[in-house]
């Protein structure tokens, strides 16, 4: 298990602000490779090519902001990073393997156990436990009981929600549910969390606390954070953003220059 729980997740800004030594070493190291990634809906006249040909690297270890408007094809190539949908046309390597093999259940074993999400809509089951609910991915990768819940209230309680952990869900704040979540990401785990619009349904203070634990990880324990976001702000707090507009990443300058044409 990684060592996230021996760890504070509630660091400012300030304490979040410089990658460590050991994440910069490993930033070197491609964990996500993206070639020539095509993604079209439909066919003929009624044909959407939502992504045109992207290609990049997303660095074991890093913070990477994936920037974009509504309909900029940005969730689109989180959905395929992420493994949850497939590419039309491309190839994504994850720790330098081929993706486009895995299927059925090497598929979704692979997704549980490397990949955490945080997302906008929280997708927690109202009427559940908070613990039932952080606890979903490691039911689904067929861990005990016991170690199950055993994980589940250590990340709790480094989230301070241990005291709600038999709570349902549907009585928790705004805040209280984005950190339930995150709680849920963490449990197994994993190597990536995708975080897409993390804090569109909070306040601005709570918002604020979200982003601050979503960052400690990536520092402190070198989980390679992707966040999914319009907010410029947001994205600004990561190690390198990547600006898609029209299913095509472009230069952050010209795209400024013709928004403001």
């Amino acid at each position: 298990m990684r060592p996230w729980a021996d760890a504070p997740l509630t660091a400012g800004k300030e304490a979040v602000s410089t990658p460590s030594a050991d994440t910069k070493a490993i930033m070197t190291t491609p964990i996500l490779q993206v070639r020539d990634l095509h993604k079209s809906y439909g066919r003929g006249p009624n044909r959407f090519d939502a992504l045109k040909g992207v290609s990049f690297d997303v660095f074991e270890g890093e913070s990477l902001a994936i920037v974009g408007k509504s309909g900029s094809g940005k969730s689109t190539l989180m959905h395929l990073l992420a493994l949850l949908d497939q590419p039309t046309q491309g190839s994504i390597l994850l720790g330098g393997q081929e993706t486009s093999t895995l299927r059925g259940a090497a598929l979704n074993r692979t997704r549980n156990k490397t990949f955490g999400f945080v997302f906008q809509q929280f997708f927690l089951t109202a009427n559940a436990s908070v613990l039932d609910n952080v606890v979903l991915p490691m039911k689904i990768a067929g861990v005990g009981r016991g170690e199950r819940n055993r994980r589940g209230r250590a990340a709790l309680a480094e989230l301070e929600l241990d005291a709600k952990a038999k709570s349902k869900a549907v009585s928790l704040s705004g805040g209280q549910k984005q950190r339930a979540v995150i709680a849920r990401a963490l449990v197994n785990n994993p190597r990536v969390i995708f975080a897409d619009e993390p804090t569109g349904n909070l306040d601005t203070a709570t918002g604020a606390v979200v982003e601050d634990i979503l960052f400690t990880l990536n520092r402190t324990q070198g989980i390679t954070l992707i966040v999914v976001t319009h907010d410029e702000d947001l994205a600004a707090r990561c190690d390198r953003r990547i600006y898609v507009r029209d299913g095509l990443i472009v230069n952050r300058v010209a795209d400024d220059e013709e928004l403001a044409a």
